[in-house]
């Protein structure tokens, strides 16, 4: 069964935004037209950094309607889920590298009211999420190791991407596929062409000099034109 074309998204990591200003950070995002808001929670132990907690994603949920997603990047994600759902985060992105048993904690978040989506390092192969596609509604492919902004693209993932969207369109199932690490303006069409339609950007975004807006449409022309 081929996979139809699904609508391409535009999400960015808030990364790069200024921590101090949090929440007028998701407004200007906002009005630049993404469309969601993914937020990189990292543990300090799963991957070498500390970025944000709970608490720091509810302060800022009343400044924008946009639906917020959290990667988390952590270990157990499990033990952690219903404080990010309770924070406003609609979705939960877990790591198939940091669940025992993955199967039970997609189905977890699901009966917290979220929905579940997985990531992968690009260091696992597609065939790590082939038996949980009915209980997610996206799968991430790392296209850099998780940890730091900023790194550079890994073209070799776009087979990677490709297979996952042969799986998804021979299961049947709704799902997206979303792409984070090194999108920019040189590297979105790659994945884009390869089965993606949902592209995490961060340091591309913020570097544009003609501003967000700007940054956010051209890179949703570039992968629109590529697909």
């Amino acid at each position: 069964m081929s996979r139809l074309p699904r609508p391409i998204k535009i999400v960015p990591s808030v990364l790069p935004a200024d921590f101090a200003n949090l929440g007028q950070a998701c407004r200007d995002l906002a009005d630049a037209g993404v469309d969601h808001i993914q937020w990189d929670v990292m543990d300090g132990n799963f991957v070498p950094n500390l970025t944000f907690g709970p608490d720091v994603i509810a302060a800022c949920r009343r400044h924008v309607d946009l639906p917020f997603e959290a990667h988390l990047m952590v270990t157990n994600p499990g033990e952690l889920a219903a404080r990010y759902v309770e924070a406003g985060c609609t979705r939960l992105i877990v790591h198939a590298e940091a669940c025992l048993h993955l199967h039970s904690t997609l189905g977890a978040i699901r009966e917290l009211g979220a929905t579940a989506a997985v990531a992968l390092n690009p260091a696992t192969p597609a065939s790590a999420v082939e038996n949980v596609l009915d209980l997610v509604d996206m799968v991430l492919v790392m296209t850099v190791n998780p940890g730091f902004g900023g790194q550079a693209y890994i073209a070799t993932m776009e087979p990677k991407i490709a297979r996952i969207a042969e799986m998804i369109g021979s299961s049947g199932h709704d799902v997206d596929i979303e792409v984070d690490g090194g999108i920019g303006v040189d590297t979105i069409a790659g994945a884009a062409r390869a089965g993606a339609n949902v592209l995490v950007a961060g340091s591309a975004l913020y570097r544009d000099p003609a501003g967000l807006s700007h940054a956010v449409a051209e890179l949703r022309s570039l992968a629109e034109a590529a697909r």
